[in-house]
């Protein structure tokens, strides 16, 4: 009798698992009796009802859909799958077919077995059973589904113990959340908690827009009895109004966040409470924790890598700081070396300090945290297009200000004649340089003009330290040329501030038709940019009290007739005073 039960049980056995792998129907009978009417009850729903297409959310053509998987391979991606959803939550996925039957016919058939496991009254015991295709998932002795090797979720390194694990764990979890949907007294309490989560819920958002108000006017009285005042060289950045509206800005947004999260988490619980909900309630309590998870993870291991970025940087600030020392002493003119001195020590530091910036960020960019993503690539390669767009003006003039500096053309404190503009040097920058005229305008004129214009150095032909300063005048032929050059040299002598020696020098730079012109040059030193204007006028004014002096009239005649008597300057007429023979 014994044999005959165990041959019995041994052709059950072998019979379910044969239904299994033929049918793919996930529906088994351990007992004769209990398994026909329930099989034929399930043939005829299928029968009733045709199973819907692969197509149902995308063409069953369309490259990249499940339906042309399926043809190429017969098995889907491991981030797409077919669900198998039983009140909101998912049981678990199919990936691949199995014995001919696709994901979306296994995940709809194993649905309507659930369902109507769940109609049933019975312990709900969940039970994993090996099998060598796979994991037979059962639930009181009965087949539920089979997964597969394929179905596994590869993306997540999952392996097939654990999503039948998973599986498992899902299917006790609707199991109980069934019985808990038929049980009134735990619906009404779910609906008293929620009630009073709801009533915790207003406190505390009351308490929230009570405390703010609160804050705020603290805030508003310590403003009022506090003297609070950020200034810098005397001028006020930080007025009291605009404190006071940014920290109720501040504040608000602050009570904004906390409200949110309240809200939040007021939500997630009352979907906890009931069965339907709950996998929402679970998803939303879960997803913060997730997203906290992910950063915490990303910064620890962000860690290393802008660790060593930090080290580069540390570096190349080291390296400029050895530096340092002898660009002052350069600077400072107490040293030398070679083509580096007072003129190009600045720009030779500015660019050397790029340079090593420059180097250490191309060697700390694979560490900086998110360079690898597609916003930071997108991010360099607009950053790169905007540089070669916009940026060769200023390039053009960074290159013009280098060959100024290096070649020497002008220097800091020279008087210069730039175009029209003349005046002293005051600052030779990378992109612009400064001047300050005669009259105290200061001009600021891009260095492309600078080389691309005649430039007039007055002084880089004086002995030391000065400036040449020049003027014309223009007088008839009747007037001796010597005691014009003598009357000139006088007017020089008893200018302040024009030198004695080199003593100032008259050169007759042209023969008109009317009147020679005489050039008066002597050199002067400044104190400041201002003086030469100075010099320059008392020059011109002593120019005209000698020539009074002297009885001279300073004018440019032109011709209009013939005069009666020749005009000639007669030898006895050649030295009149202040001119001496030689």
């Amino acid at each position: 009798m014994l044999a005959i039960l165990r041959m019995r049980l041994a052709a059950a056995s072998v019979l379910f698992y044969l239904t299994a792998l033929a049918a793919g129907t996930f529906v088994a009978a351990p007992a004769a009796h209990a398994a026909a009417p329930h099989k034929q009850q399930q043939q005829s729903q299928q029968q009733a009802a045709p199973a819907p297409a692969n197509d149902a959310t995308e063409p069953a053509d369309a490259p990249g859909s499940a339906g042309s998987l399926l043809a190429q391979g017969g098995a889907l991606p491991a981030s797409v799958g077919a669900p198998v959803m039983v009140l909101n939550r998912q049981i678990t996925a199919f990936r691949a077919s199995f014995m001919g039957t696709q994901p979306a016919d296994r995940a709809r058939r194993a649905q309507l077995v659930i369902n109507e496991m769940l109609s049933r009254v019975g312990p709900g015991a969940v039970t994993v059973r090996k099998e060598l295709q796979g994991r037979v998932l059962m639930v009181d002795g009965e087949m539920v589904f089979f997964l597969t090797a394929e179905d596994v979720n590869l993306d997540e390194r999952e392996t097939l113990e654990q999503a039948a694990s998973h599986a498992k764990h899902q299917l006790e979890q609707v199991i109980n959340e069934t019985r808990e949907s038929r049980d009134g007294s735990r619906l009404l309490h779910g609906a008293l908690a929620t009630l009073v989560a709801t009533a915790v819920f207003v406190g505390l958002v009351l308490l929230v827009l009570r405390g703010r108000n609160l804050a705020g006017a603290k805030l508003a009285g310590l403003m009022r009895t506090k003297d609070v005042r950020l200034e810098i060289a005397g001028t006020q950045l930080l007025q009291r109004d605009k404190l006071l509206a940014f920290l109720r800005l501040a504040l608000r947004l602050a009570s904004w966040v906390l409200l949110a999260l309240l809200s939040y988490q007021w939500l997630s619980y009352v979907l906890s409470q009931f069965p339907y909900t709950r996998p929402w309630g679970e998803q939303l309590s879960g997803y913060l924790l997730n997203v906290a998870e992910r950063i915490a993870v990303g910064i620890l291991h962000a860690l290393p890598d802008l660790f060593v970025a930090l080290v580069i940087f540390a570096i190349a600030r080291t390296s400029i700081n050895i530096m340092s020392p002898v660009f002052d002493r350069i600077e400072r003119g107490e040293v030398s070396m070679g083509w580096l001195d007072r003129d190009t020590v600045r720009a030779s530091r500015r660019i050397i300090s790029i340079a090593v910036w420059v180097f250490a960020l191309v060697m700390a960019y694979p560490y900086l945290p998110g360079s690898g993503s597609e916003a930071f690539k997108g991010m360099s390669v607009l950053l790169g297009l905007m540089i070669s767009l916009g940026a060769s003006s200023i390039v053009g003039q960074g290159a013009s200000g280098m060959i100024l500096m290096f070649s020497r053309t002008i220097r800091v404190g020279e008087f210069v004649r730039i175009a029209d503009h003349e005046g002293t040097v005051m600052e030779l920058g990378m992109f612009t340089t400064r001047i300050r005229t005669g009259l105290g305008e200061e001009l600021s004129m891009p260095n492309s003009l600078v080389l691309g214009t005649v430039t007039k150095n007055y002084s880089r032909a004086v002995k030391g330290l000065g400036f040449i300063v020049d003027t014309t005048v223009t007088i008839g032929y009747d007037t001796p040329w010597r005691q014009v050059e003598a009357m000139l040299e006088e007017a020089a002598r008893r200018t302040p501030g024009v030198l004695a020696s080199p003593a100032p020098q008259v050169f007759q730079t042209a023969l008109s038709d009317f009147y020679p012109e005489y050039r008066l040059v002597c050199q002067a030193v400044p104190s400041e940019p201002r003086p030469r204007a100075v010099v320059l006028s008392n020059l011109h004014a002593n120019i005209q009290d000698v020539f009074n002096e002297y009885g001279v009239q300073i004018m440019s005649p032109h011709y209009l007739a013939d005069p009666e008597q020749a005009k000639f300057v007669p030898k006895s007429a050649w030295f009149t005073a202040p001119a001496k023979p030689d």
